[in-house]
């Protein structure tokens, strides 16, 4: 579906958590910008007057995008909305997909009515052990996410099918092996792009460069790094029920102006 044939995209919410408020995307004053506000930016730079509001919140599970940010979002009737949310329950010792598919059908119901067009994304992963443990799970997941689009008229991003497997590649995600970096969140904002049917400007799912493999040692040392900085860490958060996103508020919570100039 080719959207801009039919109305000219003046508004933009963003939902979701740490993958739309744009880790690891890091700038130099401390925040995220991510592929959000990258494809902020270029609309914005094509039309006048244009709104942008990004709800995500770092480390949110469905339920907490459904209770936090649905309701808002579908109250500002943009004409472009995205929701990503789903994986951070899938990475849970214990996940009930059945409540999480169910959570994320009430929020595309109240969505799809309520802005001009819904967009929906298939996320990608890093190669590796973590990805092939939870596969399983996350691909139930973005079974229903087609199902859901089907029935509502949802556009699907597919970051994760056939033909984007450079997305997997691990030079494109950060030292914490969860968020993508720059370059990453280039892509992807550049796949939403296209799928709106905007000419394309660059070919999202190229592959990088062939690149010499590094060697056993230095593969030991960035596992031990990653375990100490971020592993332990994340599974200490994850048995005491703490998140990186309690108390935090979304970066840009009002459907407000948004020139081209703002977006770094």
């Amino acid at each position: 579906m080719d959207v801009t044939t039919t109305t000219s995209i003046r508004s933009f919410v963003a939902l979701g958590d740490s993958f739309t408020e744009g880790m690891s995307d890091l700038l130099p004053d401390g925040t995220y910008r991510g592929w959000a506000d990258l494809l902020a930016g270029r609309l914005a730079a094509r039309t006048e007057d244009f709104r942008y509001a990004n709800l995500a919140v770092r480390g949110k599970l469905i339920g907490q995008i459904a209770a936090d940010q649905v309701d808002t979002a579908a109250s500002m009737g943009a004409d472009l909305v995205t929701l990503v949310g789903g994986l951070n329950d899938t990475l849970r010792p214990k996940c009930d997909m059945g409540r999480v598919c169910g959570l994320l059908e009430e929020s595309v119901t109240k969505l799809a009515p309520n802005c001009g067009q819904l967009v929906l994304m298939r996320s990608p992963g890093r190669n590796g052990p973590v990805m092939e443990r939870y596969r399983p799970r996350i691909e139930q997941l973005f079974d229903f996410v087609d199902e859901l689009a089907e029935r509502h008229g949802a556009l699907v991003v597919d970051l994760y099918g056939g033909g984007t497997a450079s997305l997997g590649d691990p030079r494109l995600w950060a030292d914490d092996r969860l968020h993508l970096t720059y370059e990453g969140h280039q892509r992807v904002a550049e796949a939403v792009w296209q799928k709106l049917g905007l000419p394309p400007e660059s070919d999202w799912q190229a592959a990088l460069p062939a690149a010499v493999p590094p060697s056993w040692p230095a593969r030991r040392l960035a596992d031990a790094r990653f375990a100490r900085v971020h592993l332990l860490p994340w599974i200490g958060r994850r048995l005491t029920g703490r998140s990186t996103g309690d108390g935090r508020l979304p970066k840009r919570p009002d459907l407000a102006p948004l020139a081209c100039e703002d977006t770094p």
